[in-house]
């Protein structure tokens, strides 16, 4: 699958739930959830589908890649790291996909979006242990140390630090010197998001 370059907030009415692709807008009034619930297109006025087993497995597979901002051979070889690992597989698939660097910076609360995390370390904003990474899919380890590249910030992650989002407790963060610790492995207790992880596995297993 390519990389998708429509309208996001298409993916979202597409899930019938918000997928957060646009930072700020989607916790305003704007976001298309909220304004229209119905999906996208002309099969979106009233029909409905009848919704089969492999359906719902096909959809959390979807609608999870798509929050994450991945095409489909990257996140089937995330899955498939996951798979060899001793862990639940399905733990172990969400703890990859949260240490992927564009997510981090994401979740440290420096860009309002997983797309914008992504432009900006592809743009070579960031550094770890004091090499340049500029690998949205570069996965982070216990310890490591992300910094700023250059002295002055971007206007966009002076705007993501203004919305104050709280950095979830595997993650240090000093807003101050714009520096992050990766003090732990995330747990699933630290993925907010309503994902069903085991619906994923079993669709990959089939």
């Amino acid at each position: 699958m390519a990389v998708y370059h429509g309208p996001v907030c298409r993916l979202c009415r597409r899930e019938g739930r918000k997928l957060f692709l646009k930072g700020k807008r989607c916790v305003s009034g704007k976001c298309a959830i909220e304004r229209a619930r119905k999906k996208p297109g002309e099969q979106g006025k009233g029909y409905r589908r009848k919704e089969t087993d492999y359906g719902r497995h096909l959809r959390e597979k979807q609608r999870v890649k798509r929050m994450y901002g991945m095409t489909e051979h990257q996140f089937r070889n995330c899955f498939e790291r996951a798979a060899k690992k001793k862990g639940v597989t399905g733990e172990e698939l969400l703890k990859g996909l949260e240490m992927r660097l564009d997510n981090v910076i994401y979740r440290a609360g420096l860009a309002r979006s997983r797309s914008e995390a992504r432009q900006l370390v592809t743009h070579g904003h960031f550094r770890v242990n004091d090499r340049r990474v500029d690998i949205p899919s570069y996965t982070v380890k216990t310890g490591e140390i992300i910094t700023m590249r250059e002295k002055k910030i971007p206007g966009n992650i002076q705007d993501a630090i203004v919305m104050d989002v709280a950095p979830p407790k595997w993650i240090t963060l000093d807003k101050k010197a714009i520096r992050i610790e990766i003090s732990d492995l995330p747990k699933r207790i630290d993925v907010t998001e309503e994902i069903e992880e085991r619906l994923i596995v079993e669709l990959y297993s089939k």
